[in-house]
């Protein structure tokens, strides 16, 4: 089986912020994001919604989208993403 490479947003309505990340396995990255993760950036952000998603067939092609996705463009494009 081939791996997919998930590039994804989350966002937090109780704090109105956004973050991006790439992972292969979004169902357990989520739940990291939500409740395992005991440090790190986003456990003062909980609780996180999935609010955009894009599958890539290689770690380069979404290592690649998730960089734009943190540029200026990027996150103008975000901005217009509906968060609810």
């Amino acid at each position: 089986m081939e791996n997919e490479f998930v590039v994804y947003i989350l966002y937090s309505e109780k704090h109105n912020t956004t973050y991006v990340g790439f992972t292969y396995d979004l169902i357990s990255r989520f739940k990291s994001h939500n409740e395992l993760a005991t440090k790190g950036h986003t456990i003062k952000f909980r609780p996180w919604k999935v609010i955009h998603i894009t599958f890539f067939n290689s770690k380069t092609e979404a290592m690649q989208y998730e960089k734009y996705l943190k540029t200026g463009v990027g996150r103008e494009f975000i901005k217009k993403i509906p968060k609810s």
